[in-house]
């Protein structure tokens, strides 16, 4: 019989005390029942879930960067670069407008306001479909067949949203919009990026064409976590 691990056993005290927040990389986001899906609570209460994008951002990010968040997802990520750069430093995307409601109420658990823009980023700022799953995780931009709900949203170009905010950091998990936005994006006042990058949508050839693309730009490759990338100048 498979011994259980330290993170299984916490799951299940987690689950049995009905847990109803949980403290990652020295923020609090919300765990109660209903609130989430029941895949990401139990990978809060498990410890891992967006772990190696929060270990990336305490590595690579400094007080007082600017971040450019795409994908802000239930904000957890926000939050550590917050408390790292400071509140007000990091401006967030998020493309499904059902996630603003518990990005809002984890940030106020810790006390702070977020700079948050529900809305998309692409090449050029259109209005596009997107592809909103029940788990959260798998809504994208990009259509998987996955079945979900098909919904309209508005975008901002990303060259407008590096305009509005003089990021020195970004910080993005865009389910394979990546595609279109890293080729374009002026990055020249950018220090540091942390990519999720999504092979299983995009294909391998395509991570390494966006990887070399921004080795040539300046940036080379700090570290790697599973499939986040950190890249610096």
């Amino acid at each position: 019989m498979k011994k259980p691990t330290f993170r299984s056993l916490r799951t299940r005290l987690h689950q049995l005390l009905d847990t109803k927040t949980v403290t990652l990389n020295g923020v609090r986001v919300g765990t109660a029942r209903g609130a989430l899906p029941a895949s990401i609570r139990k990978f809060l209460y498990r410890g891992d879930y967006e772990e190696h994008e929060r270990d990336l951002v305490e590595k690579a990010l400094r007080p007082g960067d600017r971040v450019l968040e795409i994908g802000c997802g239930i904000g957890l990520v926000s939050l550590v670069a917050t408390r790292v750069c400071g509140a007000g430093n990091v401006f967030s995307y998020e493309a499904n407008p059902m996630m603003e409601e518990t990005i809002r109420s984890n940030y106020r658990l810790n006390g702070w306001e977020p700079n948050l823009f529900m809305k998309a980023i692409t090449a050029d700022g259109r209005r596009l479909r997107f592809f909103r799953q029940k788990n959260v995780l798998s809504s994208s931009l990009i259509d998987r067949d996955m079945g979900g709900e098909v919904i309209e949203v508005e975008s901002v170009a990303i060259n407008d949203a590096i305009a509005a905010h003089r990021p020195t950091a970004v910080v993005m998990d865009a389910e394979g919009a990546e595609e279109e936005i890293l080729p374009v994006a002026d990055l020249s006042g950018v220090r540091v990026l942390i990519l999720e990058l999504h092979p299983h949508i995009i294909g391998e050839e395509k991570v390494g064409e966006l990887v070399k693309g921004l080795e040539e730009r300046g940036f080379a490759l700090r570290g790697k976590s599973h499939k986040t990338w950190y890249l610096e100048r």
